[in-house]
């Protein structure tokens, strides 16, 4: 189970962070370019390593104000950089912690254009090599992972418990109807066959088969803390075993 953690800014916070940290087994901490700070970088990753949960790099386009959520036609080098940049501010964090990042999750609207932008799949994969041979995590059937597993990088098949699908196998944008559910019994009868089955219904009704590696909760979901308590009791009932990535 991971969840999007860290993205507050300053004085300003977003989600329980904490009680999110008792309930996933890897936290994608925000890096500073679409929310996030030092100082909660730092926070967050002293709390993360203090439970024994992996620490991911979730990084995003420069883009504080649209909090990450804005397709920006940025260069492939300066992405490329853009993505080096932000894993490395985090990892010195996660080692003044006594761990490192293990993985990588790309945010918002760059997570969403790398499923089919060739050219800024690439680009952030390249961000990671020059770092390190980390993971990305991303949607099944995407560019990016594409990418990963040709550069040789191990690669995270994600789903998302609280969003709708399409029947591409996309997710339904947050504009739309349908895209973020609510309903937490649903929610974690829905994640138990997502995994089980590796199935999901789309929004217009169908099954769709899905790859599962990780299953998201996002941490700026009304209700974050109750939905990830209930899908995690779901699992662990049915006798899915959760555990957190390794470096």
């Amino acid at each position: 189970m991971n969840s999007d953690l860290g993205e507050g800014l300053g004085l300003w916070r977003m989600g329980d962070d904490t009680a999110l940290l008792d309930i996933v087994s890897s936290a994608n901490v925000a890096c500073g370019f679409h929310a996030g700070d030092p100082s909660i970088m730092r926070n967050v990753c002293a709390a993360a390593a203090a439970r024994g949960v992996s620490i991911g790099a979730h990084v995003s386009y420069p883009d504080l104000a649209g909090f990450g959520r804005r397709f920006i036609d940025i260069a492939a080098d300066e992405l490329r950089d853009v993505v080096t940049y932000q894993i490395g501010a985090l990892d010195a964090f996660a080692r003044s912690a006594g761990a490192s990042v293990a993985y990588v999750k790309p945010h918002g609207a760059l997570y969403n254009t790398i499923v089919h932008h060739e050219a800024q799949a690439a680009a952030v994969v390249a961000g990671v090599v020059a770092f390190a041979e980390l993971p990305i995590m991303g949607l099944a059937g995407s560019a990016v992972l594409r990418c990963a597993h040709d550069a040789g990088l191990p690669t995270v098949h994600e789903a998302f418990v609280d969003r709708g699908y399409r029947a591409d196998g996309t997710l339904v944008p947050r504009r739309e109807p349908g895209a973020v559910l609510h309903d937490v019994e649903a929610i974690a009868a829905r994640t138990v066959r997502m995994v089980a089955e590796r199935v999901v219904t789309t929004v217009d009704g169908t099954d769709i088969a899905l790859e599962i590696d990780s299953v998201c909760v996002h941490g700026d979901t009304p209700g974050a803390v109750q939905i990830a308590t209930a899908v995690r009791a779901a699992l662990e009932l049915a006798g899915i075993a959760i555990q957190p990535f390794a470096r």
